[in-house]
């Protein structure tokens, strides 16, 4: 009798340890794998928190349905948003911070929580209150119009999101449908991807505030340093020159950067070497996911990649470091990434660990998680070092290329970018990087549009960035 005991207790021990191994230490990659059905069960039998902008306006609520489950509802607010909000169906699974946000929509429903809820009917999910700023998602979208593009913009002091804007968008209520799911997979101009945090684009001469920044923290240059503007530049056999033809003479790093001089900057990445242009931009999280809370597959990291494989690869002496100063050669950049180094630079240097969600609130309206603190995920150059290319992004606006970014009364920082796509056809993806007040940082932004003929940035996008800073401020 003992024995069997013995045994038992053994069987016992052995189920806890499998139950406490499946329930905590493997609960993360199951609620990951696609196989298991409960977090679908979740959404379905217990109705989710709902989902509200930073100024009150509803983005997502859940609707009982006859057969005692619930099916969520978005608003049309949360359509102009759908990559940023996503969806949730028991059919589709999630996206968006319907996704990274799940365990606080369901209120970490346990299985037994999840049979309660099902007899009482009393259970449900936290309330999530979005970084998201409605007045700034329409400003991009209005902007961008039925063009190709993606807008973001950045609380600088909170590091919170107020606006991700990939076109064309999709409808996320067409996910409660199977239908609805092939419909927006097959629509034109793929709405699926999210333009903002996986497009790839050649950054354009938005890339040469990058390139300022690790010229400032070498030490062999200076604001006022001058340099060679002189057109072309032959870089491995093959001419560099301005846009336009222009020439210039020896121009301060200043005056360079205000009127986009690409020979000058060239000439700074040769000077310089690449492993300065790789450290500024590993500084700046380039070549990782950005820290943020948002669906891992959906975040594309910046940089140098292989044509033909479209693998990143290292900034070294294989690379064209000219042409990877001025934001070409097989550079390829998220908006989400430039955005990214704007806010940076407007917190003197300091990155911000982005956020989606403000705050979590559970059913009495409690705050149980506060998130979008501001809180640095690290430096990337100087106080010092920030402050002198805040100053020479000033001049861009003030009086070189992005001066159709101005703002009444407000100081803004920023710089323009027009991308060579086809030159055969005269394309170009338009850019404008930027932040504002420039001298007490509130808002950064960035913009692109995609293939334009004989598009600008200084004409195309900065017009863009400062309604969403207008509407920002």
């Amino acid at each position: 009798m003992r024995r069997i005991f013995v045994v038992v207790l053994g069987l016992f021990a052995i189920l806890i340890a499998a139950t406490a191994r499946w329930t905590v230490v493997e609960a993360d990659d199951l609620n990951q794998n696609a196989l298991n059905r409960r977090p679908q069960l979740e959404t379905a039998r217990v109705p989710r928190g709902t989902i509200r902008a930073a100024d009150g306006t509803l983005l997502a609520r859940s609707i009982k349905q006859d057969d005692g489950t619930y099916r969520r509802r978005y608003t049309e607010a949360a359509r102009e948003a759908s990559h940023f909000v996503g969806y949730s169906y028991t059919n589709a699974g999630q996206d968006g911070i319907e996704k990274t946000h799940q365990d606080d929509l369901v209120g970490k429903v346990s299985s037994a929580a999840t049979l309660l809820s099902a007899l009482r009917g009393n259970e449900r999910g936290n309330d999530v209150v979005a970084t998201l700023e409605p007045k700034v998602q329409r400003a991009a979208l209005a902007g961008i119009g039925d063009r190709t593009g993606a807008a973001v913009a950045i609380d600088t002091r909170t590091g919170g999101i107020l606006a991700m804007a990939s076109t064309p968008n999709y409808d996320p209520n067409d996910f409660a449908t199977d239908a609805g799911i092939k419909r927006s997979y097959s629509a034109a101009g793929k709405p699926m991807v999210n333009k903002a945090t996986q497009g790839a684009f050649p950054p354009g001469s938005t890339m040469k505030v990058v390139t300022a920044a690790a010229a400032l923290a070498s030490g062999k240059y200076q604001p006022d340093t001058l340099i060679d503007g002189s057109s072309p530049l032959i870089v491995e056999t093959v001419p560099l020159s301005n846009f336009g033809g222009e020439q210039y003479g020896k121009e301060s790093l200043t005056y360079s950067l205000t009127h986009s001089i690409n020979t000058a900057f060239a000439r700074v990445a040769e000077d310089l070497g690449p492993d300065p242009i790789a450290n500024a931009m590993k500084d700046f999280d380039f070549e990782e996911q950005l820290p943020i809370d948002f669906p891992k597959d959906h975040l594309l990291a910046s940089g140098v990649r292989d044509s033909r494989t479209g693998k990143l690869i290292p900034v070294n002496a294989d690379v064209d470091i000219a042409r990877v100063a001025i934001g070409q050669e097989r550079l390829l950049v998220t908006p989400l990434q430039m955005a990214f180094v704007a806010a940076t630079i407007a917190r003197g240097g300091d990155k911000p660990r982005l956020a989606t969600v403000e705050r979590v609130l559970d059913p009495d309206g409690r705050t149980v998680k506060r998130l979008g603190d501001g809180k640095s995920a690290g430096r990337a150059m100087s106080r010092r070092d920030a402050a002198d290319l805040t100053g020479m992004m000033e001049k861009v606006v003030q009086e070189g290329t992005g001066t159709a970014a101005n703002l009444t009364g407000l100081s803004v920082a920023g710089k323009t970018g027009s991308a060579e796509t086809d030159q055969s056809r005269d394309l170009t993806d338009p850019w404008f990087i930027g932040f504002a007040p420039a001298d007490n940082p509130r808002v950064a932004v960035a913009v692109v549009l995609k293939d334009i003929v004989g598009g600008q940035g200084g004409i195309n996008a900065a017009p863009i960035a400062k309604a969403m800073m207008e509407a920002a401020l």
